[in-house]
């Protein structure tokens, strides 16, 4: 194990006036220097990487880039790139390098930052490398691009100290494990080269810790206002509906929304999906008119240009209202925010932190978030993301492992540039916590996959990448693969997507493939704000013009059915027990609030609480219906009813329609099941989980579906030169035909093996679902028979009957007259409303 002392400079001798001359600025601005701030830059005095932790707009920027610019001797940079500052998003890029160059020309340094993404122009990359910047700043696919260059060795030989902004959103992708392995590159070459990390909302410190350095380093955790006020509000509707149904968009309090807006002051509203920021901006210009040069609409399908003009007015505070998606979760400085609005469940305690501290930007200020509830179910996740949130039960973020598609990349990424030892990439893969478990077989397979191919494709030339020289070093010789190679570097999955232009030709963003292929032309449909009508699609670009009219379509993105975390789900879990009278605390107002519908429930059936199982049988025209409330979120409930109707199906004959939400599932038949609470349990056991499983999904189309991006990634698939690019279609058909050669002739291929992992974890979240099963192995069973669908059952009938043709009736017709139906039974029985 190396010892951190190992990999320390000499102390550098501190600026003896950095601190005063920091505190002055800070005291021209009404700042002051926080403790976490003074201890990072003591940290990096004496040479130690680390990870800062705080919350948003603590100053965490400063606390990290002032302490490196007190290394350099005298406030003055050696020549060379000193600092390299690695950003997620390449929207944050621009900001962050104002930042840096601002704080620098306050405190008089002469030294330059730069931006380096792929959109930065050649001619700026040719500067760059002739006279490199003091500091780049840059994203981790960019950072592998530079690694691939024959003049790497130089350009980072003067590289003090590399810093990673938002290490929570990199941490748990594979974005992250290929940012692992170029850190490890570099360390490899500069035993010294102190390592940074900043983050915020994050469960697992010592972990991310631990990732951001290798396995075999010690670091610095340095912990910020880890308290910081954040209060939690919900909109408490007037009227709220005892028998509660997804498909809302919160649009009936649009209203009292409006009158939030009508103060003074800028406000971001987060919706959960891209189509529901489109409503929701149309909604509000289409209410107030008059308001209209004052929206905005910003969502990561919009041409980079729209965002970046958007975000530039709100920085100028031009905006009184940005109706947006994840896109503004990040950021580096909108202090001009005042308050923030989300709409719908936050669906995690971590998401709704990171939004809420747009607001009130800075250190020391409050950060307050409303959220607007589209059905009752969601004032109950609300007050659950307070309660979570006041616990500081935050979600961690689990970091992968043994993405071979990532390292084959990341082989032949060190092999253009100049060429490498295989024995070198071995130990620096070694040294990253995702490859720390690679043997030698494993990486003796990556090595023959990009020299050869592997057994199913050694006939192929193009498959043939690296060459390994006479001096033993790997090398790529072929001029096409080097360039289609840096093309493809990256491990950003490619929606299904399709540019949207104007007829006159400028870029409006990006839609996907699927949404395109169904209209016809004349058809109109609402992006960008706007009302349009499609007029032709050719070579993957869609052509619009402004449409007269209303709108009939919303485009819908992939990514909009996001399941409840398991922090959030537990807390659901408590505010129920709450209400039974076995948590602790007052009643939150949210809770108060549907006293009515909590009462119903209780009366026809019983409260889910911590500890017990709630399992309701419930008989209609349609047959039995069997609600089990597991509270692990969607799609671990999606696996978990395929699960035991598979398990069904082996006892007895049975045609079983399945539907699931993130509180439980329904298992419906046409005939009784006859099933009692002893048979419950013999069906929700762990044994032979993951083989039932395999039997009862079809596991082989939906690893087929997962290939795609592995194949990708691993270079098995070129996705096609710029302008000229393949449809996603194609590249899955080139995936999908890959997938069935290998299936076929190199079964032991070992991306097919990450494909099947990959699919278990990310389709059916196995590793929740195995914990879900052990955990009600330990709890008691209730089973009720309530005479009628109960609150907790009604979302699932409704979402069962949404996913179905059931007739030529509107589905939201249908589903009002259950309604109907069932409150006036609950009236005919008294239940207090």
């Amino acid at each position: 194990m190396r010892a951190e002392s190992q990999r320390r400079r000499p102390d550098t001798p501190p600026d003896p006036h950095f601190v005063a001359r920091v505190e002055a600025w800070f005291a021209r601005t009404d700042r002051t220097v926080s403790a976490f701030q003074r201890d990072t830059w003591a940290a990096q005095r004496a040479g130690r990487s680390g990870l800062v932790h705080s919350p948003t707009g603590s100053g965490k920027t400063l606390a990290a880039w002032l302490g490196l610019v007190a290394r350099w001797p005298g406030g003055v940079p050696r020549t060379g790139l000193q600092v390299l500052w690695i950003t997620p998003l390449r929207a944050l890029a621009g900001d962050t390098v104002r930042q840096l160059q601002g704080a620098l020309d306050a405190l008089g340094v002469d030294a330059r930052v730069a931006l380096r993404t792929g959109d930065t122009p050649s001619a700026e990359r040719a500067r760059q490398k002739r006279k490199p910047p003091t500091t780049l700043v840059t994203t981790p696919e960019s950072l592998a691009v530079m690694l691939s260059g024959a003049d790497r060795d130089a350009l980072f030989a003067q590289l003090d100290a590399l810093v990673v902004d938002e290490w929570h959103e990199l941490l748990g992708s594979k974005r992250g494990v290929l940012l692992q392995l170029c850190l490890a590159h570099l360390r490899a070459r500069l035993p010294a080269l102190l390592t940074w990390g900043l983050s915020a909302t994050l469960g697992n410190l010592d972990e991310a810790l631990a990732v951001l350095l290798g396995p075999d380093n010690d670091g610095a955790l340095i912990r910020g206002e880890t308290r910081r006020e954040v209060r939690i509000h919900a909109l408490l509707p007037k009227q709220m509906a005892r028998f509660p149904w997804a498909g809302h968009l919160g649009l009936a309090d649009l209203d009292a929304v409006i009158d939030t807006l009508d103060r003074d002051g800028t406000t971001l509203l987060f919706t959960n999906t891209r189509a529901q920021a489109e409503l929701w901006h149309e909604a509000l210009c289409n209410a107030r008119p008059d308001w209209r040069d004052t929206l905005a609409l910003h969502h990561g399908s919009l041409d980079r240009a729209l965002r970046e003009d958007i975000e530039a007015r709100l920085r100028a505070g031009l905006l009184r209202c940005v109706v947006c998606t994840s896109s503004l979760d990040l950021g580096v400085d909108f202090q001009p925010v005042d308050r923030v609005l989300q709409v719908g469940s936050p669906k995690g305690v971590a998401r709704l932190l990171q939004r809420a501290g747009r607001s009130g930007h800075r250190p020391g200020a409050v950060s307050e978030v409303l959220c607007v509830p589209t059905h009752a179910f969601e004032l109950v996740e609300i007050a659950a993301a307070r309660s979570a949130a006041a616990a500081d039960r935050i979600e961690a973020r689990t970091p992968p492992v043994m993405c071979l598609d990532v390292l084959a990349q990341h082989a032949v990424t060190l092999a253009l540039g100049g060429g490498i030892a295989p024995q070198a990439m071995y130990e620096e893969a070694r040294s990253t916590h995702a490859f720390a478990t690679l043997d030698d077989r494993a990486w003796a397979w990556v090595m023959d996959f990009i020299t050869r191919g592997g057994p199913a494709l050694e006939a192929y030339p193009q498959f043939q990448r690296v060459i390994i020289g006479d001096d033993g070093l790997a090398r790529v010789h072929d001029r096409r693969i080097a360039r289609q190679h840096r093309m493809s570097i990256g491990t950003i999955s490619a929606d299904a997507a399709i540019t949207l232009r104007w007829h006159g030709g400028g870029r409006l963003g990006s839609v996907e493939e699927s949404f395109i292929a169904r209209l016809r032309p004349g058809d109109r449909f609402l992006f960008s704000g706007r009302a349009l009508e499609f007029v032709r699609v050719r070579d993957m670009v869609a052509w619009v013009r402004l449409a007269r009219g209303r709108q009939r379509m919303v485009p819908r993105w992939q990514g909009g059915r996001m399941p409840l975390s398991t922090e959030l789900a537990d807390s659901v879990l408590e505010q129920f027990a709450r209400v039974a009278g076995n948590g602790e605390g007052d009643i939150p107002p949210e809770l108060d609030h549907l006293a009515a519908m909590f009462e119903l429930q209780r009366t026809w059936s019983q409260l889910p609480v911590p500890g017990r199982l709630l399992v309701e049988r419930v008989h209609t025209r349609e047959g039995e219906h069997l609600f089990i409330y597991p509270f692990a979120g969607r799609l671990v409930h999606e696996g978990l009813a395929t699960l035991l109707a598979h398990r069904l199906s082996k006892r007895l004959p049975a045609t079983l329609v399945l539907s699931a939400n993130d509180y439980g599932l329904e298992l419906l038949s046409p005939e009784p099941l006859d099933l009692d609470a002893h048979d419950l349990r013999a069906l929700l056991v762990r044994d032979a989980l993951l083989e039932d499983l395999l039997e009862c999904v079809n596991t082989g189309e939906v690893a087929r579906r997962q290939f795609r991006d592995i194949a990708r990634i691993a270079g098995l698939v070129f996705p096609g030169y710029p302008g000229a690019g393949k449809s996603v279609r194609q590249v899955q058909a080139s995936s999908g035909l890959m997938y069935d050669v290998l299936a076929r002739w190199d079964p032991d291929n070992l991306l097919l093996d990450q494909a099947r992992r990959e699919m278990l974890s990310r389709e059916l979240e196995f590793s929740r679902l195995d914990a879900t099963l052990e955990r009600l192995a330990g709890v008691d069973l209730c089973l009720q028979t309530p005479p009628r669908l109960t609150p907790l059952a009604f979302p699932l009938w409704a979402e069962r009957l949404q996913n179905r043709v059931v007739s030529s009736e509107d589905w939201r017709t249908r589903v009002t007259r259950m309604v109907e139906r069932l409150e006036a039974a609950a009236d005919r029985e008294r239940v207090p409303r």
